[in-house]
This record gives C-alpha cells, sequence and structure tokens, in this order.
C-alpha cells in the first residue's frame, strides 16, 4: 500500500499493517476467525468495472484549478458535548459532531464515532491520548478499543487512550462507499493490456470507479480530506476538555498528526509518528519511494528463500528466477483457485505478494503460495490478495480501501492525465521492474476525480515543539529515507530509527517502548538520530 502523502500518488498502497495487526490479535483473543496479514499496497490496479469513458483518454475528466480557499479553522465552532455510553470492557463509545465544511461551521455537520479507553490509574492521569492506525480510509476507533492489546502499560495507565473513525471512514457517518464486489475492479483485470481494447478497458474502468465514489458519497467526498481530519481533532480536543493534548499516529496516520500539529501548533502537549512518508514529495517521487521500498523488501525475500533449504520456494538455490517464471506464466496463463473466484492471474499475485511484504511475519506464507502457485494451485495468493483487500469469510468488504483513495485524492492538487500516469511506468519499472511488470500501464489514481478543493496543507509543524518520528530500517510501505524526510520537513522533528523488516516499530523492542513511554509520559524528547537495535 503506497499512501499517498500530500502529493497524488500515481501508484498508491493504503496502510493496513496497524489495522491487521489489530485484526490480528483480537482473533487471536476472542476468537473471531479472519485472515490476519500486514498492510498492503495497492500497486497496479486500483480501479473498477466497465463502460466507456466520458472524456477522452488523454485528458482528466476535471482539469480545472482547485478553488481557492481560506484555511477554516476551529474557532466559530461551538464545543459539542460528549455523551459517553458503555462499549466494553474498559471502554465507552460517543459520537462528536463536527461541520462537514469549516468554512460554513453554521451549515451541514456529520457524526465522528470516537472510542475511549480511561486511563487504568486515575489518580495519575496525565490526559488524553488521541490515536490513529493510518490508511487513509481506516477506522481508528478499534485502537481504542483494543488499547490493552496495542500500548504499553505505561501508557494504558497513565492516558485516556482516544481513537476516532475519520470522517467517511468506518462507523462515523456518513461513511464513505463506493462498490460492492471488488472483483471485477481489483483481480479480474489485465494490468499488462496487449491491445489498445484493453487498454480502453483500463481507463474505463478507472473512470467508473471514480465515478461511483464521487456520486455514491456526495455530501462527503469533497470534504473528506486531512485538513478537516485535522480541524476535526482539534474539535475532539476541546470536546474532551484538553487544553493541549497528545497523538500517536502509524503510517499515514503521521501525516494526519504532522498536519494537525501544523494547523494547531500551540494545542500540541506531544505527537509520536511511527512509519512516516515523506510529506513534501510529488506524485512521482512518492510513488518511486515507496516502490523502491517494497521492491527492496522483495529482493530481500527472495534471496532468502534462495540461501535456506526449507524455504517453501527455495528452487534449489534460485527463488529469484523461480519468481520471475512465475509471474509471466500467471500473466498467459492464471492459476486456477476456487469455484466462483477469480484465477490467480498477474494482478491478484503482485496484490499478494506486495500484502505479504508489510512484514516478514508473513513471509512463510508467501513462501507456500507462490510455491502452490507454481503447481498450478492459486488459492494462496488469492487468500493474500483477499487480505490485502480486507475481504471478509462472508465474501463482504468494508470500505476502507474505498476511502482511502476518495480521501487522497481529496488532498491532492495534482491530476494526472491518461497519457501522463502511461508515461511514467518507464521510472517505476526502473526501481521496481518486478512489482512493476513489463508492459504495465498507468494506475489512472486521481485521474478522473474532481479537483480537490481543499489539498493537504504543507507541513511543517511549526511552533509544535519537539515531535518524535519513528522509522524502521527495513520498511517498504515508508522507507526509512522518507520517514527522514519527514523529521526534517518538521521544525523539531526527532528521528529515531529502528532495526526491523516490518512497517512501523512501536512495539519491536524495548528501546523504542521505553522511548516513547518517557517522551508521552514525561516530555523527555529524544536526541534525533537515537537508534533502538
Amino acid at each position: 500500500m503506497l499512501s499517498t502523502h500530500g502529493g497524488s500518488a500515481s501508484l498508491a498502497y493504503p496502510d493496513l499493517m496497524i489495522w491487521r495487526n489489530v485484526v490480528a490479535m483480537t482473533v487471536a483473543t476472542i476468537a473471531i476467525a479472519a485472515c490476519a496479514s500486514a498492510e498492503p499496497v495497492r500497486l497496479i490496479s486500483s480501479e473498477t468495472t466497465a463502460s466507456a469513458p466520458a472524456t477522452t483518454p488523454d485528458t482528466p475528466s476535471n482539469t480545472q484549478e482547485s478553488t481557492e480557499r481560506p484555511e477554516p479553522q476551529t474557532d466559530e465552532v461551538a464545543v459539542p458535548l460528549l455523551e459517553w455510553s458503555p462499549l466494553g470492557p474498559a471502554t465507552e463509545s460517543t459520537r462528536l459532531v463536527v461541520p462537514l465544511d469549516y468554512s460554513n461551521p453554521d451549515g451541514d455537520t456529520i457524526s465522528i464515532y470516537v472510542v475511549r479507553h480511561p486511563a487504568r490509574n486515575q489518580t495519575e492521569r496525565i490526559g488524553s491520548l488521541l490515536v490513529n492506525p493510518g490508511g487513509p480510509g481506516f477506522g481508528g476507533s478499534i485502537l481504542a478499543e483494543y488499547a490493552t492489546q496495542i500500548y504499553d502499560a505505561a501508557l494504558l495507565d497513565r492516558f485516556d487512550i482516544v481513537g476516532w473513525d475519520p470522517r467517511g471512514t468506518g462507523m462515523s457517518e456518513p461513511s464513505i462507499d463506493c462498490i460492492d464486489d471488488y472483483d471485477p475492479f481489483f483481480a479480474e483485470v489485465d494490468i499488462t493490456p496487449e491491445t489498445e481494447e484493453e487498454q480502453r478497458e483500463l481507463v474505463a474502468l478507472a473512470q467508473e470507479f471514480a465515478d461511483r465514489c464521487v456520486s455514491a458519497n456526495d455530501g462527503i467526498a469533497q470534504f473528506a480530506g486531512t485538513n478537516n481530519s485535522a480541524r476535526d481533532m482539534d474539535v475532539l480536543r476541546r470536546a474532551l476538555g484538553e487544553e493541549t493534548i497528545g497523538y500517536f499516529g502509524f503510517s499515514y496516520g503521521s501525516e494526519l498528526g504532522a498536519t494537525w500539529a501544523t494547523l494547531f501548533p500551540g494545542t500540541v502537549r506531544a505527537a509520536v509518528l511511527d512509519g512516516a512518508a515523506d510529506p513534501n514529495a510529488d506524485s512521482l517521487d512518492s510513488s518511486l519511494q515507496q516502490l523502491e521500498g517494497f521492491e527492496a523488501s522483495l529482493s530481500t525475500f527472495l534471496e532468502q528463500c534462495s540461501n535456506d533449504l526449507t524455504c517453501e520456494f527455495h528452487n534449489d538455490g534460485n527463488a529469484e528466477g523461480a519468481f520471475d517464471e512465475l509471474m509471466a506464466s500467471l500473466d498467459d496463463s492464471p492459476a486456477p483457485t476456487s469455484s466462483g473466484r477469480p484465477p490467480a492471474n498477474l494482478t491478484v499475485a503482485i496484490n499478494g505478494v506486495i500484502e505479504a511484504m508489510y512484514s516478514d511475519s508473513y513471509w512463510p506464507r508467501l513462501e507456500i503460495a507462490l510455491a502452490n502457485a507454481a503447481a498450478g494451485d492459486g488459492s494462496g495468493l488469492l487468500a493474500l490478495h483477499d487480505a490485502y483487500f480486507q475481504r471478509q469469510s462472508d465474501g463482504t468488504y468494508g470500505n476502507e480501501l474505498e476511502a482511502f483513495q476518495t480521501i487522497s485524492c481529496a488532498d491532492s492538487a495534482d491530476r494526472l492525465s491518461v497519457a501522463e500516469e502511461d508515461s511514467l511506468i518507464d521510472e517505476y519499472r526502473e526501481v521496481a521492474p518486478r512489482l512493476v511488470p513489463e508492459g504495465a500501464s498507468g494506475q489512472y489514481f486521481c485521474t478522473f476525480f474532481p479537483a480537490a478543493q481543499d489539498p493537504r496543507i504543507e507541513i511543517t509543524g511549526e511552533g509544535a515543539g519537539p515531535i518524535v518520528v519513528i522509522g524502521t530500517t527495513g520498511d517498504p510501505a515508508t522507507p526509512l529515507s522518507s520517514t527522514e524526510a519527514m523529521a526534517e520537513a518538521l521544525d523539531d522533528g526527532r528521528l529515531v530509527v529502528v532495526e526491523a523488516d516490518q512497517h512501523t516499530g512501536y512495539g519491536v523492542n524495548r528501546c523504542v517502548d521505553d522511548l516513547v513511554n518517557d517522551y508521552l509520559i514525561n516530555l523527555k524528547a529524544p536526541n534525533s538520530g537515537v537508534e533502538c537495535r
């Protein structure tokens, strides 16, 4: 999942790592049947069904410049009264009513779903800690609901852990919802079109998906961007009665937190941004950064498999060559899966591979899936693909990926035409030849979405004080170089490097956990460049 970081990403991968880890922990504790995986990456296919494009292939459906808008803050918004109701063990929920459009604070409103896990030691309670798992598009209430399985005891004792489903996501109302059946959009497409007709079909799918997202979510789509989510955070802070407040965000949650810290620096008590992306990369650079990170993780996986006789995809020490042959064969002849489901074609295979790259703990599962696909059974790759798209056992999907794309495009002023998207493929292939196959088309991620009304602001964090930015050495989704760029972009970013082959670093070892505790509790910010190995 490439997440977009303030610019329009041509290749975009949503932030699902934290979400999936939470799901995995939930399964382990309450025995819900689900498929745990790492954070997904949307690589080549991100669009949908078929219909003739309403615009010419080389022209975006909306090319007007974004309307100049003021920087609406929250001063004119009345402080909402929060009425909490018991939810589960040591948790409670409420709804926060906020303006749909902060430029019109007396106009239409939306409802934000909020969950709180109160501090376990009320006599030593510091205050509230806002938390977000990333995305964009994923609800954050689950982080508070399962706080005891996610956060260190020291934080649970001293803070109310407060998670919310950002506007357009989860149980907030209205919630972005574009499509029901994902297979025609994301599994049954040929990402390496060989004819002009096949290429036109891909363009039509991209436009159909965008049209559905906009038409089905009229009233929220254009106001779902990160700036407005940051404004919602400030209203939530005021409703919680906090003069200043702490924040802990993962992946895209780091971008949201940095946006909030830039808009409302005087309200920041402390902020931790884990797995951060380069906030100032343009659409091309952000795509290249993430592609390079995922390709590097895939190369590490294949190299380790080649050197390990027990690897299921060892192939006499040539896992790399076997992988390349398998991908080519799946493009020509997809491997059968199960009745009523699409076969594992190249699209499914790449989505599944990227899904497994979010953490090396999923690599054994990928080994087996690749070996079985080479033997003619694509079920394992389809299962990884399904995990990437959050498919449930009953065949339904959440709305996370639809919200992801809608929010990302609401954040970005860039709109690349079909021809411009296609012209970038060679640059993508240069950094990621395995993940961007020969003959791949563009993604047209925001090409057919309307112009953004309120593109995400430039992130500076000026006046917010020290902000801790955590990166891991082997992060595929937000490579360490992009995390370093976030720390540099902030007025007082404090970089912490964690040695790990996964996305995000919190929980990897005692070093980083103690550092986070000391900062959030005692406000002792580390020196920039600290390493936790």
